[in-house]
């Protein structure tokens, strides 16, 4: 943990503490959507294609970076990207979800005032239909996505023009994500990093990112962030 971490966990705090979300794998279930759409792309393509494991181990990092390692040729890379993209929009809306639980746990967290923000590495375009379909979007002060920014998670960029948008510093701050690509960005910008165990990544496989916290349902978030504004050792 950062000193300005250490600061923010146990200096008195005048106002409800920010909290920032990933999305896939965080607040939506589209897990098996990004998965289907890889494989559409490399069907029937000469060379390696991406074992499950492999893509899930980018998820969290944005599309051109994950098929770009996979790709021999930037004519390659133009062609899958068409094919993945063509067919995560044809079957987003019937395999995208927002998890049990998950705008409960929104409604409540607005209610008690504190401010949300998105920071995805997902495109905007497809984090904005996400968000509508799930009807998430209305809780959301700031949505930053792949195309909100040049760099991307695990930098901490996103995180902190997030920060920016909503008017917090790093120590006001908490953010929760499924990847080591989430709390390694939320490490580096400062915030208090919170892994969620509901996504594909094990807590053996997150907690070598070292998450402050850890977080087995999404319905335990709001007594978790209640905790950490009071100043609690939890």
């Amino acid at each position: 943990m950062t000193e300005s971490q250490a600061a923010g966990t146990h200096t008195p705090r005048s106002r409800p503490i920010a909290v920032l979300f990933d999305l896939d794998g965080t607040l939506i279930d589209s897990i098996g959507l990004l998965l289907a759409s890889v494989r559409h792309a490399f069907e029937g393509f000469s060379g390696r294609a991406p074992i499950e494991q492999e893509w899930i181990a980018g998820i969290g990092t944005p599309l051109a970076t994950q098929l770009k390692a996979f790709c021999d040729s930037d004519e390659q890379l133009a062609e899958v990207t068409l094919r993945y993209r063509t067919f995560q929009r044809a079957a987003h809306d019937r395999l995208t979800t927002a998890y049990p639980g998950t705008l409960e746990v929104l409604g409540s967290l607005a209610a008690a005032g504190h401010p949300m923000a998105i920071v995805t590495s997902k495109s905007n375009e497809m984090m904005h239909r996400a968000l509508d379909l799930t009807e998430i979007a209305p809780y959301m002060t700031s949505t930053i996505g792949s195309d909100s920014c040049d760099l991307h998670k695990p930098d901490p960029f996103p995180v902190r023009m997030a920060l920016q948008e909503l008017g917090y510093q790093e120590n006001e701050a908490v953010f929760l994500g499924d990847s080591p690509h989430d709390i390694n960005a939320g490490n580096a910008a400062g915030v208090i990093s919170i892994a969620a165990l509901w996504g594909p990544f094990s807590r053996d496989q997150l907690e070598p990112a070292n998450p402050a916290h850890f977080l087995d349902n999404i319905s335990d978030l709001p007594a978790l962030v209640e905790r950490i504004q009071n100043r609690a050792r939890v």
